[in-house]
């Protein structure tokens, strides 16, 4: 299955998702200016759990140096920025022996680290500190 496949797929093989990944080339920071509408592979169990509880939208990079990493639904559909986590900043970070854009929280021992799809759509791998996992993810360009 490609990358595309597992997107549009109800709960695709958390294998199958990692493997995708690690198959997808490197983006660059300037690449993910912008503001993107999220999406779980799984939205069962830690950080996925949490991230649905939070009606989960997606995240906006104002610049390199300021990142909204938790942008949330309101109950009427808006979008805001969810500061419970604090900001964050991107960064080049070599993951898995390929160097590419990654999201460094400015508070919390996690990293989302990113791969392209397209140039709309990037995979995300969010490595946190303590967690027996990754927590995969995705990302469409919004405008």
């Amino acid at each position: 299955m490609t990358a595309l496949d597992l997107i549009n797929a109800a709960e695709p093989d958390p294998a199958d998702v990692a493997a995708a990944f690690d198959a997808a080339p490197p983006v660059a920071t300037s690449a993910l200016l912008g503001t993107w509408k999220g999406g779980l592979f799984t939205v069962t169990g830690g950080l996925a759990a949490r991230l649905t509880r939070l009606n989960w939208y997606g995240k906006r990079f104002n610049d390199v140096e300021d990142v909204d990493p938790l942008l949330c639904l309101t109950s009427d559909g808006g979008v805001y920025s969810y500061d419970g986590m604090g900001h964050a900043r991107l960064r080049e970070i070599t993951f898995r022996g390929v160097a590419s854009a990654a999201m460094v929280y400015d508070t919390q021992p996690i990293i989302d680290h990113f791969r392209r799809v397209t140039d709309d759509v990037v995979l995300g791998a969010m490595d946190a500190k303590g967690q027996p996992r990754i927590l995969y993810f995705h990302l469409t360009r919004v405008g």
